[in-house]
């Protein structure tokens, strides 16, 4: 029974691993990207059949305090991880 837990538990510790990887990752996007863009299409005047549209874009500010959390959680994770597969 104890093999089972131990299998089960080493394949606990590398999802942790690979979410810390993915954390780091991340907080690094944020940090290089400090914002990102996207446009929408919006009905102004609908008349009938005719319709005028105009596109309206609207950018989202990433703080960098964001991209740093991100990076310490996935290093406090992978430390978690390396430090459970010792013992």
């Amino acid at each position: 029974m104890r093999g089972g837990f131990r299998r089960k538990q080493s394949g606990t510790m590398k999802n942790i691993l690979i979410v810390g990887i993915a954390l780091i990752i991340a907080g690094a996007v944020v940090l290089g990207y400090d914002h990102y863009s996207y446009t929408t299409t919006e009905n102004i005047v609908q008349i009938g059949p005719i319709t005028a549209t105009a596109e309206r874009t609207h950018t989202v500010w990433l703080p960098p305090l964001l991209g740093w959390l991100l990076i310490g959680g996935g290093i406090c994770a992978v430390g978690f991880a390396a430090l459970s597969k010792k013992s």
